[in-house]
C-alpha cells in the first residue's frame, strides 16, 4: 500500500474571520447584548468557525478510509450462468468425444472475504490521518480563540463609541450653556457678540464631532453582527463596560509555559508534525512485505436444490523487488513535508513569545496612560470650570473657555481611547496565552467588584 501525504491545515482568511452566516430576521425591538451573548453567537455563526466544522468532518473521513484498510471486507456475490464451450477451440482432443459441450447451466451462490494481517504503511496511514483528525479539532478551537479576541476587540469598540457619544454630548450641553450665557451678557450691554459668536462655532463643532462620531458607532456595530451572525438591520443595545484596568501580570517566562501548554493553535501544529513524522515511517514502511488472506464460501451447482458447498483460502505474501525509484520519491516527499512542519512549529514558538512580550509591554503602559489621562480630566474639568467662573465675572473672554473646552474634550477622548486600548491589549495577552487568562481575569474582576 502507498503511504498518504500528511494533512495541512491551511489558515483561515481575513474575509471568513471576519464573516458569518446570518440566521433570521431583524426584529423591531432592539437586541439586548452581553459580550457573552455576542461570543455565544458568534461560536455558532462565524463563518470561520463553520469552516474549521467542515476541516474537521474531512479528516475524520480520511481517519475511516484509512481504517478501512486494515478491517476485514465482505462481499457477497450470486450467479446463474448458462455456458456452451467448443472443446476443439480449447485445444482439447478427446478421441469418440463431442467437440461441442452445452449448453448447460450452473448456479453459484457465495461469500468472499479478505483480510490484511500486516501492512505497516497501512497502520501508519492510520496514524497519521488521527494525527490530521485531532490537529483539525486542535485548529477548530484556535478558530474559537480567534473569534473570542475579534469579538470581545469590536463589542468594546462599540462601548468605546458610546462612552465617547455621551462625553460629546455632555460637552454640547457646556457649549450651549456658554452660548447662552454669552447672548444674556451681549444682551446686557457686558459682553460682545464675538464671544457669542465664538461660542456658537463651538457649539456647531461639537455637534459635528458627535454626529462622526454617532455615524462611527453604527459602522462598528454593524462589524460586530457581522462577527456575530446578528442580522445587519437589527438594533443593539450594548450592556457591558469597559472595565477598569486592574490586572496582575505574569512574567514573560512564565507566560510562554503557559501558552505553550494551552494555546490550540500550538498543539495543532505539533499535531501536524506529527502526522508528518508519521507519514514518513510510513513511507518508509512501503518496503516492507505484505501479508494477507483471502477467502471464499458458496454452494454450486445446476440448481440451488441440486448444489455442493466450495471453498477456497489463500494466504499471500507480497513484498517489493524493484519499484524504479517509487518508494524513495515518496519518503523524500514525506521527509520534505516534515521539515516544513517543523519549521513552522519552531516559528509558531517565537511569534506566540513575540505575542505574550508585546501584550505584557502594552498593558504595562496602558495601565499607566490610564492613570495619567485620568488626571488630565480632572485637571481640565477644572480648569474649564475656572474659566466660566471668569467669562462669568467678565474677567476673560470666551477664547479661554472655547479651549479649556477643547482640552476637556480631548483628555475625555484619550481616557476612553486608553480603556479601550486596555481591553484590547487584555484580549490579546488572552488569546496568546491561549485564553487560560480569561478565567482568572474574570475572577478577579468579579471580586474586585
Amino acid at each position: 500500500m502507498q503511504a498518504q501525504a500528511a494533512p495541512t491545515i491551511p489558515n483561515l482568511s481575513l474575509s471568513q474571520q471576519q464573516g458569518s452566516v446570518a440566521s433570521g430576521n431583524a426584529a423591531g425591538e432592539p437586541l439586548t447584548l452581553t459580550l457573552r451573548d455576542a461570543i455565544a453567537r458568534g461560536l455558532r455563526a462565524n463563518l470561520g468557525i463553520l469552516v474549521r466544522d467542515s476541516g474537521s468532518a474531512t479528516a475524520r473521513a480520511a481517519r475511516v478510509k484509512a481504517l478501512s484498510a486494515l478491517l476485514p471486507s465482505v462481499t457477497g456475490s450470486a450467479s446463474e450462468n448458462a455456458q456452451q464451450t467448443n472443446l476443439q477451440a480449447l485445444g482439447i482432443k478427446i478421441p469418440f468425444a463431442p467437440k461441442i459441450v452445452g449448453p448447460f447451466g450452473y448456479t453459484d451462490v457465495r461469500a468472499n472475504a479478505s483480510a490484511t494481517l500486516f501492512d505497516w504503511t497501512a497502520y501508519r496511514n492510520l496514524k497519521t490521518a488521527e494525527a490530521g483528525m485531532q490537529a483539525a479539532a486542535l485548529s477548530r478551537k484556535d478558530a474559537e480563540d480567534l473569534l473570542v479576541q475579534a469579538v470581545t476587540n469590536a463589542y468594546f469598540l462599540a462601548v468605546a463609541d458610546t462612552a465617547q457619544i455621551q462625553s460629546l454630548k455632555a460637552q454640547i450641553e457646556v457649549a450651549r450653556a456658554l452660548h447662552v450665557q454669552a447672548l444674556d451678557q451681549q444682551a446686557a450691554g457686558t459682553g460682545m457678540g464675538l464671544d457669542a459668536t465664538r461660542a456658537l462655532v463651538q457649539l456647531k463643532t461639537q455637534q459635528q464631532l458627535l454626529l462622526a462620531q454617532t455615524d462611527q458607532f453604527e459602522k462598528d456595530k454593524l462589524t460586530l453582527a457581522r462577527l456575530t451572525g446578528i442580522p445587519l438591520g437589527q438594533s443593539l443595545v450594548l450592556v457591558d463596560a469597559v472595565t477598569e484596568p486592574r490586572l496582575d501580570l505574569p512574567s514573560p517566562e512564565a507566560a510562554l509555559q503557559t501558552a505553550l501548554a494551552s494555546r490550540a493553535d500550538y498543539k495543532s501544529q505539533e499535531a501536524q508534525v506529527l502526522a508528518a513524522r508519521l507519514a514518513v515511517d510510513a513511507a518508509k514502511a512501503e518496503r516492507y512485505p505484505t501479508l494477507s488472506l483471502s477467502a471464499n464460501y458458496g454452494a454450486i451447482g445446476p440448481n440451488l436444490s441440486n448444489s455442493h458447498g466450495t471453498f477456497t483460502v489463500t494466504g499471500s505474501v507480497k513484498f517489493n523487488i524493484f519499484d524504479g525509484g517509487r518508494i524513495q520519491s515518496d519518503i523524500l516527499q514525506a521527509e520534505a513535508a516534515l521539515q516544513q512542519r517543523e519549521n513552522e512549529l519552531a516559528d509558531l514558538k517565537g511569534q506566540v513569545d513575540y505575542q505574550i512580550r508585546t501584550a505584557l509591554l502594552d498593558l504595562q503602559s496602558i495601565q499607566q496612560q490610564v492613570e495619567v489621562a485620568k488626571a488630565n480630566v480632572d485637571l481640565a474639568n477644572q480648569s474649564l470650570g475656572q474659566s466660566r467662573e471668569r467669562f462669568a465675572a467678565g474677567v476673560t473672554n470666551t477664547v479661554e473657555v472655547v479651549q479649556a473646552q477643547q482640552q476637556v474634550t480631548s483628555a475625555e477622548q484619550a481616557l476612553i481611547a486608553a480603556k479601550y486600548n486596555f481591553s484590547v491589549a487584555r484580549s490579546s495577552l488572552s488569546r496568546a496565552l491561549g485564553g487560560s487568562y480569561t478565567t482568572a481575569d474574570r475572577k478577579q474582576g468579579e471580586e474586585k467588584k
